[in-house]
Parts: C-alpha cells; sequence; structure tokens
C-alpha cells in the first residue's frame, strides 16, 4: 500500500467531499429517513386551492421530504378556487389536488371522473368578517361579498350563510369573485365589499383592525367537506400505486404534523408569509390539531349535506349518492393494515403547545379539550338556577356557552330548544344576538 499516495489522493478528494455532504444536509428529509439510495423519483404535480391554514398538512409532507421518501418528486402549485382546481384535475395539468369539496361534487355532476380520496378538513372553519358599521345580518341587504371562485368552499359557504340568514344570494346581496384569501380582505378594506368569509391568519388580523366577525362557521357538530385530496378515477385505475404512495407520504405528514410543533409552525409561516406567532399558534392548535384527522377519511354525512344545498338548484344533486364522490381505497387500506396507529403509538402527540407521554397518543385531542387537558374554558359566574339573558360574543357556539353555563358542551342542544324562534339554524348565532341561557334546574 503507497500510503503517500492515498493520503495525497484523499486530500484533493476532501473539498469536494465537504461540499457533497453540506449539499445534501439542506435537501428535507422526513423524521423517518429519507428516499432510497439510487431511487429514481416519479415526478408528479400537486394543486393546491388556496393559501390558509387549511393546505399545511400538504406543506408540511412536501417541505420535510415524506413524497421523496415514496418515490416521488412532487411540484406544489397554487390554483385559486376548487372550480379551477378540478379542472387542472380532468385537463391532466396535476396528478392530485387539496382543494374544496364543494369543487369535487360540482365538477362531478357535470360529469367529470374526479373523486376525493382523503378528507382534510371536514367541517367549515370559517368566519364571516363584515364592515364595522354591520351588526345584524339583514344590513348586508343591498351590500356585496367577496368569493373566490363561484363553485369554491368559499362560495358555497358564504350562500350557505345568507340563505340561514333568509336572504338572497344575487338578489338581496351581490356575489363578487374576486380570488384568494388576501384578495379578498384587501377588497374588505378598501370598501368595495361588506362581507367575506376568511380563515385563520386573515381573522386574526381583520378582528385587530375592527371588522366584526357576523358568524363563526366552526359548526356543532356539522359535517361538511370543507377540504380534502383529490384525484380521477382515471389514474386511480391506471396508476393505483402512484395514489398509494402519495397517501401513504400524506399520512405521514400528518403525523409529522401533529408532532412536531416548532418544525410545521416554521412551514405555516414560510407559505403564509406571516412572522404573526399568536396567528400561526392558532392555525396550529385549532386547526392541525383540532380539526386535520390522523385518519382523514372523506365525511359522507357531510358530502350529503351540501347535495342537500345543492339540489334547489342542481337537479343531477337530488338523486346523487354521497359514495359516488369518494374513493375510500386507500385511507382504508393504511387504517386496516395498523400503518397510521403505528405511527401514533410511538410518537407522542402535541396537545396546545406541550407534548404528552406515548401511552397517551391516541387519545383524541377533541376528548383530551373535553376533560380539559388541552385548555379549558372558564366557567361564567354561578350555574343558571334562572334563565339568564344572553348577548353572543365573538367566538361563542353553543357548545361553547353550553360548556361554560352548565360545565359540558352535551348540553348546547338545551339552548338551541330554548331559542328556537330566534336561532334558526344552531350552526349560525351571530354577534350581537340575544338568546336565553335556560335554567340547570
Amino acid at each position: 500500500m503507497n500510503w503517500t499516495r492515498d493520503k495525497r489522493n484523499f486530500i484533493s478528494w476532501w473539498p469536494l467531499f465537504v461540499f457533497l455532504s453540506a449539499l445534501l444536509a439542506l435537501l428535507p428529509v422526513s423524521s423517518q429517513g429519507a428516499e432510497k439510495p439510487g431511487q429514481t423519483l416519479k415526478k408528479i404535480r400537486i394543486a393546491y386551492s388556496s393559501i390558509s391554514g387549511n393546505m399545511a398538512p400538504l406543506w408540511v409532507t412536501h417541505e420535510r421530504g415524506f413524497f421523496r421518501r415514496y418515490g416521488l418528486d412532487v411540484e406544489l402549485v397554487l390554483v385559486e378556487g376548487g372550480s379551477r382546481a378540478a379542472q387542472t384535475l380532468v385537463s391532466g395539468d396535476a396528478a392530485l389536488a387539496q382543494m374544496a369539496g364543494a369543487g369535487v361534487i360540482q365538477s362531478n355532476l357535470k360529469g367529470a371522473d374526479v373523486v376525493m380520496i382523503a378528507g382534510i378538513l371536514n367541517t367549515m372553519n370559517y368566519e364571516f368578517i363584515v364592515d364595522k358599521n354591520i351588526q345584524r345580518p339583514d344590513q348586508l341587504k343591498g351590500k356585496a361579498v367577496a368569493v373566490s371562485r363561484v363553485g369554491s368552499s368559499s362560495d358555497f359557504a358564504t350562500r350557505f350563510a345568507l340563505d340561514r340568514y333568509g336572504l338572497v344570494p344575487g338578489k338581496d346581496v351581490s356575489i363578487l369573485e374576486i380570488g384568494t384569501q388576501p384578495d379578498r380582505f384587501a377588497a374588505l378594506e378598501a370598501g368595495r365589499i361588506q362581507g367575506v368569509m376568511l380563515e385563520i391568519p386573515l381573522t386574526h388580523k381583520a378582528k385587530k383592525m375592527g371588522f366584526r366577525v357576523l358568524a363563526n362557521l366552526k359548526m356543532l357538530g356539522l359535517e361538511y367537506q370543507h377540504t380534502g385530496i383529490a384525484t380521477t378515477r382515471g389514474l386511480i385505475k391506471s396508476q393505483p400505486e402512484l395514489i398509494r404512495n402519495v397517501m401513504k407520504a400524506y399520512v405521514e405528514g400528518i403525523h409529522y404534523y401533529k408532532t412536531h410543533r416548532k418544525e410545521s409552525l416554521a412551514v405555516l409561516a414560510r407559505y403564509l408569509k406571516t412572522n404573526d406567532a399568536e396567528a400561526l399558534k392558532e392555525i396550529y392548535e385549532d386547526i392541525g390539531l383540532v380539526l386535520v384527522p390522523e385518519k382523514p377519511y372523506p365525511t359522507l354525512k357531510g358530502i350529503g349535506v351540501m347535495l342537500e344545498e345543492l339540489g334547489g338548484k342542481e337537479p343531477k344533486a337530488q338523486t346523487a349518492r354521497p359514495e359516488q364522490f369518494v374513493d375510500l381505497t386507500f385511507v382504508k387500506e393504511l387504517d386496516s393494515s395498523g400503518f397510521i396507529d403505528r405511527l401514533y403509538k410511538t410518537t407522542p402527540t402535541v396537545v396546545a403547545g406541550e407534548e404528552v407521554r406515548p401511552a397517551d397518543a391516541r387519545l383524541s385531542v377533541k376528548s383530551k379539550q373535553a376533560s380539559g387537558v388541552a385548555k379549558s374554558i372558564p366557567p361564567l359566574p354561578g350555574m343558571p338556577d334562572r334563565p339568564v339573558e344572553y348577548t353572543i360574543k365573538a367566538g361563542d357556539t353553543l357548545s361553547h356557552l353550553a360548556d361554560r353555563f352548565y360545565g359540558t358542551a352535551l348540553k348546547w342542544t338545551r339552548i338551541y330548544e330554548a331559542n328556537r324562534e330566534v336561532i334558526k339554524n344552531p350552526n349560525y348565532i351571530y354577534i350581537g344576538q340575544k338568546i336565553t341561557i335556560p335554567s340547570e334546574i
């Protein structure tokens, strides 16, 4: 062995070795390993339909390298609105899309083979933000509100809310297509519109600026397919292994999102372009930990609610069944095989900024909140021994009020039954509305 020659060769290669090592260190990797050496990555495009906290699981899955781990070189593209996102799937410009359920349903009813394979947000988390001078729903008459696109989730939620308030969309209230949430919020600031459905963090900013919250649509158990992962039946049939790998990566991404607070907040800050720590915390805790499911099944009941609403103007919706808009194959595979359960058995789950023991990891966040582990709502002074008049404030829901007055959210129906004349729908109460809290006795 010629040690001198070998030493010279080693020294000559050392700068290149250091450079390559540094380069590899910069590549995003998952907490459980990167792609296999020599693996050829399949290039695909995944669209997302809004810049909001709802998209965080997709962003985290991408940024932390889970797609690459399963052999996928993913390009994320913003395609505003659910209807346009559905078009990218039909045209083949994107293989999958994280998008509004309304876009999937409406494109499917028109003959497209778009279906949802995962449910990411199975309820509405919008707040209806209105002009500072509007205090009641009837004051929206003759005014204009904004949505991203016709057929999008913001459009569906807006029409749904206006209908519940007894206002006719397009007649009593004008609906304008304006685009992304930042664009819609800018229109509200400029006075071009008087109402808009917004999500965190823009709701947080709007409240700071003095805009009013007319309604909070984080509903009392009302299921609604707000956001999910969609693709086409054609792609499922021709490339089932591709879809399977996407879903494996995605459920690992959800797990990482729920168990790595600091890293996930950094991803949120980057995509939402905000350093507002309070707003980012609210997104992570109220949406990421509570609303995003560990097992991302779409909600058939929620799709049924949407079909019922569409039935008045879309005849095909009247006879459609929720099952025709979903393909549960891949989520069921991951669930029945124990793939998802194994993730949470070995890693502590983050709850309201803290970690719990691995043995508690399967306890759902909702149950922790109910038991006071996550965060409790301080009760109002004294349990009511006689009816109490109450004025709805920002953030109130019937379940929160029941928890505060009676010590359990499950008694929200007591409040609803006592106020049927003024509360037409338990999911739609508004700021300034006067109700009666019945006595506990």
